[in-house]
């Protein structure tokens, strides 16, 4: 999918790349992401190393990658991409998403990943949206990258309240069983993409689930970490 936007998303002004929705002073401008650990994504003295966190009951994957902390300006494109209909944004969140990971690829020696997994979103959410949000971001990614992308490799099995209602404890005990993968992953380096990773207990699911298939190693990548 390509964007037919002419203008940056954020200060209006003409492209002269249309595709990659946003001009390079906004690109600039951005906030800067503020030093976090590389395996979990939160708040660190180190950008390099784990944090104790991490060191003392590490996730179940290898590393996260994300673009910046959910606040302005990326929340609200977030917001326009997911709940006002504007798939078209999914190019320029991609892109931006790449962007951090070929960052992450070069300093910390992330494996380029043999297949890209979208994580699902219920049925009923989905025909109500019209589309999977992450399922839009996975595929201009896996295209630039030369990835496998497979969009039924995971699904939902069972219908679980919205994440965003819930406590931490509550939203665990929300997705537990909730997905089922079917798709061989044994040997597979595997990136799972979500757009927003809040207290990761979705992605931390859907991780275990690949580390019991055999994933050979797991990153998380997402447009949004809640910092």
């Amino acid at each position: 999918m390509l964007s037919i936007q002419s203008r940056c998303w954020l200060c209006r002004q003409s492209l002269r790349l249309y595709g990659q929705g946003i001009c390079s002073y906004c690109l600039r401008h951005m906030p800067a992401k503020p030093l976090c650990c590389p395996r979990c994504g939160l708040p660190a003295g180190d950008a390099r190393l784990p944090c104790g966190r991490c060191l003392q009951q590490p996730p179940p994957w290898q590393a996260l990658v994300f673009v910046n902390d959910y606040a302005a300006p990326l929340r609200q494109l977030i917001k326009k991409f997911k709940f006002q209909h504007t798939p078209e944004l999914a190019p320029l969140l991609a892109r931006l998403i790449l962007l951090n990971w070929q960052q992450a690829h070069r300093e910390q020696y992330l494996n380029r990943p043999d297949i890209i997994l979208a994580v699902p979103l219920q049925a009923k959410r989905c025909w109500r949206r019209g589309y999977n949000q992450s399922d839009l971001l996975a595929r201009p990614l896996a295209h630039w990258l030369g990835c496998d992308y497979r969009p039924a490799a995971l699904s939902r099995v069972r219908k679980t309240a919205p994440q965003q209602r819930l406590s931490a404890r509550a939203r665990r005990r929300n997705l537990r069983g909730a997905f089922r993968c079917h798709e061989a992953m044994a040997g597979r380096h595997v990136a799972l993409l979500d757009d927003v990773v809040t207290t990761g207990s979705t992605v931390m699911e859907i991780a275990k689930l690949l580390q019991q298939q055999g994933a050979a190693s797991i990153q998380i990548w997402c447009v949004c970490r809640t910092l």
